[in-house]
């Protein structure tokens, strides 16, 4: 029996973004005073999924959505982290716009989500 929060397809997405961003990762070519910058960026899009799931794993709705804002702070640094690497040219700017535009969708979904748990909560 799964666990609630494999159910939701943000978490599925967050969880696919993190592999990508990691295997990305594994290819990028950075002077070794760098690797601080690339544990940031491995940290920062691996914690969007662990929020995810830590947040559906709480008592309420009220926590829950606490846990989505921080997997969403997660998300906007990892896109700046990819921005950065980028700039400085360690990741193509192809690679880039297809991490950022999967960025984008998963934004998308924690948002939406985020607004379901606030409306259910202005119902009650």
């Amino acid at each position: 029996m799964p666990f609630s929060f494999e159910d939701l397809k943000v978490y599925q997405r967050a969880l696919d973004y993190a592999l990508l961003v990691i295997e990305v990762i594994d290819t990028i070519e950075t002077p070794r005073k760098h690797f601080r910058l690339i544990e940031q960026l491995e940290a920062s899009s691996t914690s969007i999924a662990l929020n995810i799931a830590e947040g559906k794993g709480r008592f309420s709705k009220k926590e829950f959505k606490h846990f989505l804002y921080i997997a969403r702070g997660s998300l906007y640094e990892t896109v700046t982290m990819l921005k950065i690497f980028m700039e400085k040219g360690w990741l193509g700017k192809e690679k880039y716009g297809k991490l950022y535009r999967e960025a984008e969708e998963i934004s998308r979904m924690l948002s939406g989500l985020i607004n379901s748990l606030w409306a259910i909560s202005c119902e009650l």
